[in-house]
């Protein structure tokens, strides 16, 4: 799998995460929770991850969606 988008906003990687889950294109999110151990000081970014084979179409339908990848 191949880093798509890295963010701190919950509301970006919510809606990203339902595009894609809409397309149909196989994503992990990443590092969603690792805010409860750094103590919500937002040090580590949330990552959301696609296979290599989808990334070309990830990256257009969030495009289109008006995210910047």
């Amino acid at each position: 799998m191949i880093q798509l988008i890295r963010s701190n906003d919950p509301v970006l990687m919510s809606f990203a995460v339902s595009v894609l889950r809409d397309a149909g294109i196989e994503h992990t999110l990443a590092d969603a929770n690792i805010s409860v151990i750094d103590g919500s000081i937002g040090a580590v970014q949330s990552r959301i991850l696609v296979a290599e084979y989808q990334y070309d179409e990830a990256v257009r339908l969030l495009s289109d969606a008006g995210v910047a990848v």
